[in-house]
């Protein structure tokens, strides 16, 4: 395997072949630092929440609202545990040659979308059917 050098302040664009090697690399260290980035906060997170012990309090609201700040703080963790899954799931869409490309349509998801959205694995226009199946079965359903 060639490794592949992302030169410094790279920005795939449009006018570039498609996922071409550089791009694909640079992808890569974007969701890797993503995914880096996440466990560090929960890393930081889970220290604090053992330090605090907020259950100790004496004044019954000052003890519910450490409740309801650690419960945030564990939903937080929950969605940051499946956004990481979304990265892992990407690093492996890249290992397989099929990042960048839809799930659905095999289509080029696009540059700006990946930029804004690494994790996306649907073109917007696919993305929009799909919230408009989505809308339309919850609307069936009530």
């Amino acid at each position: 395997m060639t490794t592949v050098t992302v030169p410094q302040n790279y920005k795939p664009t449009e006018k570039e072949s498609y996922m071409n090697p550089v791009m694909l690399e640079y992808f890569r260290g974007k969701l890797q630092r993503w995914k880096t980035e996440i466990v560090r906060e929960a890393d930081i997170t889970l220290h604090e929440l053992q330090d605090e012990g907020g259950m100790q309090e004496p004044d019954i609201a000052d003890r519910a609202s450490a409740e309801t700040e650690v419960a945030l703080e564990l939903r937080t963790r929950d969605r940051q545990r499946k956004l990481i899954s979304k990265i892992d799931e990407a690093l492996e869409r890249i290992e397989r040659n099929e990042y960048g490309y839809c799930e659905e349509t095999g289509d080029p998801i696009g540059v700006k979308r990946l930029e804004a959205r690494p994790i996306a694995t649907l073109t917007v226009e696919a993305q929009e059917r799909h919230e408009r199946k989505e809308r339309t079965q919850r609307d069936e359903r009530e």
